[in-house]
């Protein structure tokens, strides 16, 4: 299996539960870029799944256009299955679209599409979700899900097929609100001496502690902060299974103005005793 690191920690150990072997891609900040040579030298003979996320969380990138057809050509040159998570499809901002890879060529028998109405209508609590892919893929995995899954929540289902027929405009205000949350976030920290990455997408942006001023790794930083600010943050080192990125630290921006505002003014200080 092909992935691409940093990826949602929880994959890994689903591959390997399985019997797979992870073929780690890293990208690296600031610009977290997929290139071909990084991604042929890791594809074997063996080789037969893409596993990726796009918009990626942790780090908040779109992939670009050159970069999904680069995914595509090599998954069509090397007979690729691609999973994606696309789960924060609607959370992309600045005007940039969402490119699902299903759409580029050669893509449409081989991907499966990946959604969340967790991330696309903030109830994350509800775990209710859905792929798209061509019907030989779907009806294995229709097999392999009904033994994973217990029961259904028919009601939350039903909520969630109403939600999808929503106008556009409905997403698009909400786009636009968690927007504002991110700018305002990011001003606020800019405003207390921090300096964030750019967040083009899902509900985080990440400070980088070096350029910052700051002289802790990631996982010190994020320890400090809970016992002596109050604020939780996540160490970026914790999505990687190896040779992790150990000086960005992840905040979460879907909040209330009035936590958000809260946040910043204990990082300020926090940020004071730090000299």
């Amino acid at each position: 299996v092909l992935m691409l690191a940093p990826l949602y920690d929880a994959y890994l150990p689903l591959v390997e539960r399985v019997g797979g072997v992870a073929k780690v891609v890293t990208l690296t900040p600031p610009d977290w870029r997929v290139t071909r040579e990084a991604l042929s030298a890791a594809i074997t003979p063996r080789t037969r799944i893409l596993l990726m996320n796009n918009p990626v969380n942790p780090t908040g990138i779109v992939l670009r256009d050159a970069e999904l057809a680069l995914l595509a050509d090599l998954c069509v040159a090397h007979d690729l299955i691609a999973i994606c998570d696309e789960v924060w499809e609607q959370t992309v901002y600045d005007g940039i679209p969402h490119r699902p890879l299903i759409a580029f060529p050669g893509m449409r028998d081989r991907t499966v599409k990946i959604g969340s109405a967790g991330k696309i209508f903030s109830v994350t609590g509800w775990k209710v979700g859905w792929m798209c892919a061509a019907p030989p893929i779907a009806t294995l995995l229709a097999r392999a899900h009904q033994f994973l899954t217990f029961t259904t929540p028919p009601g939350l289902q039903w909520a969630v097929a109403e939600g999808l027929a929503y106008p556009d405009a409905w997403f698009s205000e909400q786009r636009a609100a968690y927007q504002a949350s991110r700018d305002r976030l990011a001003a606020g920290l800019a405003a207390a001496g921090y300096v964030v990455q750019p967040s083009a997408a899902t509900w985080f942006l990440s400070i980088d502690l070096p350029a910052s001023g700051i002289a802790l790794d990631d996982v010190a930083f994020c320890n400090r902060i809970i016992d002596e600010a109050g604020v939780a943050a996540i160490p970026i080192s914790a999505f990687y299974p190896a040779d992790p990125v150990t000086h960005l630290v992840r905040l979460c921006f879907s909040k209330t103005d009035q936590t958000l505002d809260q946040a910043i003014e204990r990082l300020a200080a926090f940020r004071a005793t730090l000299g």
